[in-house]
Parts: structure tokens; sequence; C-alpha cells
């Protein structure tokens, strides 16, 4: 045999070798795409290699990135690149520490639901959970429960959702609980019923959801039903968080004597399950919401009979409620019993006494407060400093009450908009207008955004100085900004009008409001009916007395 032919022979070999590997090559795939997205001849593919590119095998890395770029519209295939797992763990953490937008969560369920991985249950349900807790934010999500259940749905709606979302119990649990959280307890029920269709068993926790879906949704006999004779239907036996969280739905109802007869109910069948310091609690608070202090009192030295030890938010219910009646002597009493018996009061406690001191005018004793509570390492955060603002604002040391907020400043802690309306309504009160601008203008380079109660502030302190047109500059300014006025910034335009004898600029602010929504009250009628009456209007003002007492009449016809 020639040379030549076993040269040849040799060279066939080779190529149905090559041939048989180009169908086992990862790249096969790449070839077929390729003739699937392009019906270009080999020749016209050649003249877009790079410059300089002598040799076809630099078509590869064309070859890769054309994969690249006709899987990226493709729902059936997976990118190598992502992994839900890893993408859910990191979107929890941001969800945590409040970076992450609602568009971001979208992207990540497009991304899901774009490729056929399907993400661990754990990855999920702690996003899911992560969204349930999440605090509500300006710049990121504000409203994280409900994003939760829009995702829910949106994996629902979506055919590849069930292939890469496994709807689980613990799932489920999360949702209704986000469900109630998210003001929606009827969605909550819904998805119980959902749950049960599917055939899936009711755990303990679901259970629980479940009555707090009843409870929030103000179907609280059904709850207590549910409770007391049912939980077995649903393969479970009630615990202390069945007890109490149906205990909180009769109290939130202002239902706390029904809750008392429950709470003695089960404390007398003894059993595993005997009322607990949360259980106790909460019905204390209950009654004091009420206004039955009497029967929180007793509740309360029940409980201690009973051997449950108070906890600190036991306490700070009967220390803030004993304040808010202006019993601030006996709250004291509590406040000394409570460390006597080793409970550490916390930050509540105190900004409930310095309130509670500040309101009744007892200054020196809302300052001893202050300093003791700074004594036990705890930090005044901006509610206690408001206290101490408004006590002082009330009593006319509002040169006292802007050293305060200035030491305040100094040391860290940021006034939010109620210091300030605190503090400009203490200058305007006093008459310290100069402090009064210095104050407002201070605002917007400190971030705070003026709102309608700072702006009425202005206009009043600006028209009680006779200086009306700059009161009316404002009431234009506050607009322009997007802050719309309420019935007291009416009222506190038209009174100065009318008082001047500007009687038709009143009566146009009196329909513009009317126009947009804002209904008068009994105080913009009088001072309109009043200041007609004093300027020679009685036909106007007699027109004005009948329409406000037909008004009043409809508003206690429908009362």
């Amino acid at each position: 045999m020639s040379r030549r032919i076993r040269l040849r022979r040799a060279l066939l070999l080779r190529l149905k070798s090559g041939l048989r590997h180009s169908f086992t090559s990862p790249f096969s795939r790449l070839r077929i795409r390729l003739r699937r997205y392009s019906t270009a001849p080999m020749s016209r593919l050649r003249l877009r290699l790079p410059r300089g590119s002598s040799s076809p095998t630099t078509l590869i890395p064309r070859l890769r990135l054309l994969r690249r770029c006709s899987t990226s519209t493709s729902t059936s295939s997976p990118s190598r690149s992502w992994s839900p797992r890893d993408a859910f763990a990191a979107a929890t953490e941001r969800v945590r520490a409040g970076t992450l937008s609602l568009e971001d969560a979208h992207k990540l369920f497009d991304e899901l639901l774009g490729q056929a991985t399907p993400v661990p249950e754990r990855s999920l349900n702690g996003f899911l959970a992560a969204l349930a807790r999440a605090p509500a934010s300006g710049a990121c999500i504000r409203d994280g429960p409900a994003l939760a259940v829009a995702l829910f749905n949106r994996v629902c709606r979506e055919e590849a959702g069930a292939q890469v979302a496994a709807l689980t119990v613990c799932t489920y649990n999360i949702l209704m609980d986000c469900c109630c959280r998210a003001r929606r307890p009827d969605l909550g029920l819904a998805l119980f019923g959902c749950f049960l269709r599917k055939g899936l068993k009711t755990d303990q926790t679901g259970a629980n959801t479940f009555l707090k879906c009843l409870c929030y949704a103000k179907r609280t006999d059904e709850a207590v039903n549910v409770l007391l004779h049912r939980m077995s239907e649903l393969g479970c036996v009630p615990n202390a968080v069945s007890y109490n969280t149906v205990l909180k739905g009769l109290c939130d109802n202002s239902m706390s004597q029904r809750a008392l007869n429950l709470l003695q109910m089960v404390a007398g069948k003894g059993g595993g399950c005997f009322p607990d310091v949360v259980a106790y609690s909460t019905v204390i608070h209950g009654f004091f919401k009420e206004g039955e202090t009497g029967k929180a009192c007793s509740l309360f030295h029940e409980m201690m009979q009973q051997g449950i030890v108070p906890s600190v938010v036991t306490y700070n219910s009967i220390i803030d409620a004993l304040c808010k009646v202006r019993e601030v002597d006996k709250a004291e009493l509590v406040l000394r019993q409570m460390v006597a018996k080793g409970a550490q009061p916390d930050t509540v406690t105190y900004n409930c006494m310095i309130n509670g001191y500040a309101t009744s005018g007892r200054l020196k004793e809302a300052a001893k407060m202050f300093r003791e509570m700074k004594s036990r390492g705890l930090t005044p955060n901006v509610v206690t400093c408001n206290s101490f603002l408004a006590s002082l604002c009330k009593h006319r040391s509002s040169k006292e009450a802007a050293e305060f907020f200035d030491s305040m400043t100094a040391k860290g802690q940021k006034p939010d908009i109620i210091s300030y309306c605190t503090l400009l309504h203490g200058h305007a009160r006093e008459g310290c207008f100069t402090d009064m601008i210095d104050l407002f203008n201070s605002m917007k380079s400190n971030g705070i955004a003026a709102d309608c109660h700072v702006f009425t502030i202005l206009i009043d302190t600006y028209a009680k100085r006779g200086m009306m047109d700059d009161a009316m500059h404002i009431f234009t300014e506050m607009q322009q900004q997007g802050v719309s006025p309420n019935v007291v910034t009416y009222s506190t335009v038209i009174s100065a009008l009318s008082r001047m004898g500007r009687l038709t600029d009143a009566m146009e602010k009196f329909n513009q409001m009317v126009a947009l929504g804002v209904q008068p009250d009994r105080a913009i009628y009088q001072s309109l009916i009043q200041g007609f009456c004093m300027h020679g209007g009685l036909v106007k003002a007699k027109e004005l007395v009948s329409q406000m007492i037909n008004k009043e009449m409809e508003g206690s016809m429908m009362v």
C-alpha cells in the first residue's frame, strides 16, 4: 500500500473519530443552537471574526457568548451562574438590614420563575419570614407583609411557580401571619382554607395562626369556640400561645371581662396549660384600656398570689395606666416595688413616669426621674425628650426648653418632627418670634420636613401679629410643597381673615376647603358668623347659621 493511501486512510479515521467526539462534546449543543438562531452560511460567520484572527478556533468564544445571550431570554434552562439558595440568602440579609427595595424583591422572583432550579424550602421561608417582620422604610420596603403576600400570589399565578417554589405547611403559616400584619386577616383565613383543601396537615403554629386570623377579623366568638372545642379537629391541643392569642383578641375588642372569665376558667381547670405572665399581663392591660383600674389592680394582686412573677411589661402597663389618670405617686410606688422585686425598669418605664410628672406640672419630679434614668445606664430616647420638652413648654419655660433641646442634639439624640412642633409652639405661645423663625429655618438643614402642624403654628403666629399677607404666603407655600391644610389650618386662616374684616377672602377659603373635601367644623362657622355680624353682613350671617344647624342635624342623624 502506497504511503499516500495510508495517509488518506489515517486522515479519514481521524475525521470519523472527531465527528463521534463532536456529538458528546459540550460544544455540540452550541452548534445546534447556532443553527437554530442563525441561517447565515459559514462564509458570513467568518466575516464576523475579529481582525487579525486567522484561525477558525476563534469562533469558540463567539459561540459561548451567543449561548449566554440566547439562554438569558429562555425560561427553560437554568442559568449556571445563578443559585436560588445564595440569592435568597443575600436578599434575606438585605431585608433585615433594610436595604432591599420593592423592585429588588420582584427581580428576585423574576429570576426564580424564569429558570428551572427550585429554591430550597428553608431559603424561601426564611425570606418570607424576614419580610413579615421587616420594619417600614420610606426608601426601601414600606410594607413587608403585604409584599410577601404579593410575591406568593405571583408564585401561584405563574405556570413555573409550583416547580420552583414548593409551598409547605411552614410557608402557609408565615403567609397567614403576613396577612394579619398587613391588616388583611380575611386573606389569612382564605389561605387556611386553601391549605386544608390541599390536604396539608395543620401543626401547632398553623392552628395558633388561624386563631390569630379569627381574632384580627373580629370573629372572637369563633376563635373562642375553636380554642375550647375544635382544636382536636385540627390535630392539636391548645397551648399557652393559643390561649394568649385569644385573650389578646378579646381585650383588643374591648371584651376584657370575657377574657378574665376565660383566664379564670383555664386556671381552674389546672392541667399542663396554666395561665402564664403573658396571659395575666394581657388582661390587666385590657382592663386599664377600658378604664377599669380597680379590676386591673385586683387581677395584678391575684396574679402575685398565684406565684406568677410580673414582668417588666406588666409593671410598665400598670405604671403607664396610673400616670394617665394622674395617679403618679401610686405609679412611683409601683416602680419602687418593681425594683425591690428584682425587675429592672427600662426606658419605657421612665418615659411613663417622666410624662406622668410632666403632664401633672411637677417639673422637679420629672427632672429627678430623668436623672435617675441616666444613673441606671439607660439612654433617654426621643420619646423621653419630647415628654420633657412638652412639660417645659406647657409651663411657659420655652427658653429652658430650648436649652434642653440644644443639649439633646449635642449628645447625639436627633429630634423628630414632634420635638420641633413642641418647641415651635412654645416659642410662639410666649411671643419669642425670632427664636421660632430661627428654629424653623434649622429644620431643613437637619433633614426634617415641615408638616401641616408646623405650617399651622407659623400661620397662626404671623396672623396674630397682624402680618396676614405673610401668613397667606405661608399658606400658599405649604400647598406648593405638597402639604395639604387640615381643618385646623383652615380654621386658623378663616378666623384671622374674619377678624380683620376680609370676609370675601374668608369665604373663598371656606369654599376651597369644602371643594377639597375638608369638612368645616363649628369653630369655622362661628368665626364667619361673628365676622359678618361685626361688619354688617347680617343676611349672610343668618344663612351661615342655618347651614351650620342643618349640618349638625345631619351629623346627629348619621350617628
